[in-house]
């Protein structure tokens, strides 16, 4: 703000008064998207869970636009709207254990 010849003298108070401010809007919008995924049973906030605060609370609509570029997602197991990829290791026929395959590892000088 002192940085802008425009604004000119700001009080001492002012980023005090703007720290405090932007402290208890965040402290809103991340304690709602905890609550929504807490309710939808997932472990992480993620952009879907903002999107649903914003959208659900007249106090947050001046982030309309901003939100309304986040994809709506079919949401998965635990309220995670992307699930981690898992080995199947059922996906053998023979029912065979297969041991990890090792690397060769740094050639000596001998072998060049």
């Amino acid at each position: 703000m002192q940085a802008d010849e425009e604004v000119g003298k700001v009080a001492q108070v002012t980023p005090v008064a703007v720290n405090k401010a932007l402290e208890l809007f965040m402290i809103a919008l991340v304690t709602g998207a905890a609550a929504k995924a807490k309710e939808k049973g997932g472990k992480r906030v993620t952009a879907q869970h903002l999107k649903a605060v914003v959208e659900g609370d007249e106090q947050f609509d001046f982030l309309g636009d901003i939100v309304g570029r986040i994809a709506d997602v079919q949401e998965g197991a635990g309220g995670e709207g992307r699930k981690r990829k898992e080995k199947n290791a059922s996906s053998d026929s023979d029912g065979e254990e297969k041991k990890p395959k090792k690397g060769k590892g740094r050639r000596k000088k001998s072998d060049e």
